[in-house]
């Protein structure tokens, strides 16, 4: 039986059904995804994890130095060291690999301690104590105490601010930055005297920061903020005038001059900052500071440093050596380590979405198929029926 337009009931039916929509475009975009997500998900993942120890300097370092270091690392650096007659560091190195659990040769391991005994010897000592007193310039524990005992007794930052202030006042080229932590410390010295001690890691750091400018072991960023602090705290026109004609001999003028012309109240910025290069030298070392020095670029990162040394101790120069910054900074930005979480939340989305989709067109097609088949028995029964009547 057919209708007006000669069209059987089944086939009208059909033709009134819409069109089943396609499986394979939802399938391949499914496929395209799963590929882009084995790329994508796990650098999410890794940056996700990245994020999450952002805050830790120690974590940080563990993973700097994980991606780093093994035994041949340790044994090319020990050597390095040694040859620079380094000992420090040869050691420092020495105790990471311990800590780590990696083999060294026992002979590179005893050329190590033969070097820091004789860098530990009563005249190496004596040289070295000597030369930091009278320069300023520590490179070890021995040299430090020289320097620490000249600037607690105030020598070290008279001489200091004396020499670098008579230049700024006749007009010659003097360096500020060293004008400027010397009277900073001059002026609170007297506040290391009054708390017994108290104040020393900011007395310690104040040394090592001068020392570190003047052997051009401080970094230039950091650099940079500590003039902006030290702009904030000293009064250089007063301190100008004030300066002009002491001299070394004249501790009391020096130290007068010195504690009218910084503003100790706003200090605390500066202060900070070095007592973290004081909590680095007592942690981990003379030279742990000093390069700890170098590869801050801000008070923050310097405090950074400070943390990692109070976990890692006398390891931290092997670790700073090895990572280098990347030792209290992750080594990616944010913003990239947000686009690869992002990334991978979107490639994740994309992909349950399509595979969502497929799904329902299949399922879709199969209801389909099922109301077709059972139209076809229906209609054959009617036929038989009528076909009887």
């Amino acid at each position: 039986m057919r209708d007006a337009e000669g069209l059987a009931p089944l086939e009208v039916q059909k033709a009134r059904e819409p069109r089943a929509p396609g499986i394979w475009p939802a399938l391949l975009v499914a496929a395209a995804l799963c590929l882009l997500a084995a790329y994508v998900v796990p650098r999410g993942l890794d940056a996700q994890t990245q994020l999450a120890i952002s805050d830790d300097p120690a974590r940080i370092a563990e993973r700097a130095v994980d991606e780093k270091f093994n035994a041949e690392v340790a044994t090319r650096e020990i050597e390095q060291a040694l040859a620079a007659k380094d000992a420090d560091l040869a050691r420092s190195f020495v105790e990471l690999a311990g800590a780590r659990h990696v083999a060294l040769d026992p002979a590179l391991t005893a050329k190590v301690d033969a070097a820091v005994a004789e860098a530990s010897s009563a005249q190496h000592a004596m040289q070295s104590f000597a030369y930091g007193l009278f320069e300023g310039e520590p490179s070890d524990a021995a040299s430090l105490a020289g320097t620490t005992l000249g600037d607690l007794f105030v020598f070290g930052d008279i001489r200091d601010a004396v020499r670098e202030g008579t230049r700024l006042a006749e007009g010659e080229k003097a360096d500020t930055m060293i004008l400027g932590l010397a009277c900073v410390g001059l002026a609170i010295t007297a506040g290391t005297y009054a708390t017994l001690g108290a104040e020393s890691p900011a007395r310690i750091g104040l040394s090592l920061a001068k020392a570190a400018r003047k052997t051009g072991r401080l970094s230039a960023d950091l650099a940079a903020s500590v003039g902006r602090m030290l702009r904030g705290v000293v009064d250089w026109g007063r301190l100008k005038s004030a300066i002009k004609g002491v001299s070394v001999a004249e501790p009391a003028l020096a130290i007068r001059a010195a504690r009218e012309a910084v503003k100790v109240r706003r200090a605390r910025e500066l202060v900070h900052l070095a007592g973290d290069v004081g909590t680095v030298q007592a942690k981990a070392g003379t030279r742990a500071a000093l390069d700890g020095l170098a590869v801050a670029q801000s008070p923050r990162e310097m405090s950074r440093v400070a943390k990692l040394a109070e976990k890692e101790g006398g390891k931290t120069r092997a670790i700073l050596k090895i990572a280098g910054r990347g030792a209290i900074m992750l080594t990616a930005a944010a913003l990239d380590l947000g686009g690869w979480v992002l990334g991978a939340l979107i490639t994740l989305f994309g992909l349950v979405a399509s595979l969502k989709s497929a799904t329902e067109r299949a399922t879709w097609r199969v209801l389909q198929y099922r109301k077709a088949r059972r139209r076809k028995r229906e209609l054959g029964r009617y036929a038989a029926l009528t076909v009887r009547g």
